[in-house]
């Protein structure tokens, strides 16, 4: 239950880590493995990470809570049927156990996030959010998962898969295997992807408060890993495939230019909105006959006629005092 692997580019030697983490002594002894702590680790990431953008966002740790309790669920049952849905001609699955037997492998990225988008909607409609803060719930959770996934695809490096291609050559990242009695050095896809991810993390959160409308984070997010993913998984061995095309590319490449055009549509509709809102008044205006200037005289004409008024009422006080003052004089 081991994986030998180096790095030698890297100057890292032949290395052996066992795939469990720690053994409980519990129903004769339970393994617990690396690869389910870092997943583990990865959604607990996530989540603090949903409670520090809340804030920002105006919405309630507590609904942060709430919307965890479901998609996380909804999330690893989405990675599991999206990986049984697209191996079912491989005959892996004979019993419902089968199925559901995700200790024994078997999940995929987009299956998650699929599952995870249906949580937020679910949860979002019986807490009868409306669209504004829907949009809010995913910029700050699409991070999240980001930083999810940085965590999560070491999980894969300790269980020795989700590799690349074979390497011949002595490029500076190769990985090396030990299978049987000799080491064979691929291409280290998981940590490609982790460093990718790493990149993408640091970048939209330098810009998320910067943001110009509610969804763009979820739409960056889903541009930038999708564009990664799309060229990574061309060197990877494990990939699912429907009809000749790996699926998690054709997905990837989808995501890149629908998402990066709904980002380039929407930051235009914005910034036309704005000019249409500076231009609005000025042109009313004008469709009325009123230019700045006569809008200043008119302005100009009510302020002396206001001083006039002024100088009329001061003037009566004036008399009406004088009147006074003259029949005081009598009386004595």
């Amino acid at each position: 239950m081991n994986t030998v692997f180096s790095f030698p580019g890297l100057g890292i030697g032949e290395t052996t880590i066992s795939k469990i983490a720690v053994t409980l002594p519990f129903f004769g002894g339970i393994e617990v493995r690396w690869y389910g702590v870092l997943l583990t680790l990865g959604i607990v990431a996530g989540f603090l990470y949903a409670v520090y953008r809340a804030k920002f966002e105006g919405i309630k740790t507590d609904d942060i809570l709430d919307f965890a309790l479901v998609v996380v669920v909804l999330a690893i049952v989405g990675a599991r049927a999206y990986y049984v849905l697209t191996t079912l001609d491989e005959g892996h699955y004979t019993s419902f156990y089968d199925v559901i037997a995700i200790w024994e492998g078997g999940i995929a990225l987009y299956g998650s996030i699929i599952g995870g988008a249906v949580g937020i909607l679910l949860v979002s409609y019986f807490k009868k959010f409306n669209k504004t803060q829907i949009l809010k719930m995913c910029d700050l959770v699409a991070p999240g998962v980001m930083l999810g996934q940085i965590i999560g695809r070491w999980g894969n490096f300790v269980n020795g898969e989700a590799h690349g291609t074979e390497i011949t050559g002595n490029f500076f990242l190769r990985m090396g295997l030990r299978e049987g009695l000799e080491t064979v050095y691929y291409h280290p896809t998981f940590l490609y992807e982790s460093l990718w991810n790493l990149v993408g993390f640091v970048l939209i959160n330098l810009y998320y408060k910067k943001k110009k409308f509610n969804g763009q984070i979820l739409l960056l997010y889903l541009a930038w890993y999708g564009f990664g993913r799309m060229l990574i998984e061309g060197l990877r061995t494990d990939s699912l495939y429907v009809g000749g095309f790996r699926i998690s590319q054709v997905v990837g490449f989808l995501c890149f230019t629908v998402c990066t055009a709904l980002i380039v549509y929407l930051l235009w509709r914005g910034k036309r909105a704005e000019a249409d809102a500076v231009e609005y008044q000025p042109v009313y205006e004008k469709c009325r006959g009123i230019s700045a200037r006569t809008r200043e005289k008119q302005q100009a004409e009510q302020e002396a006629a206001a001083d006039i008024d002024a100088m009329i009422a001061n003037a009566a006080k004036q008399n009406e005092k004088q009147k006074g003052e003259q029949n005081d004089g009598n009386a004595d």
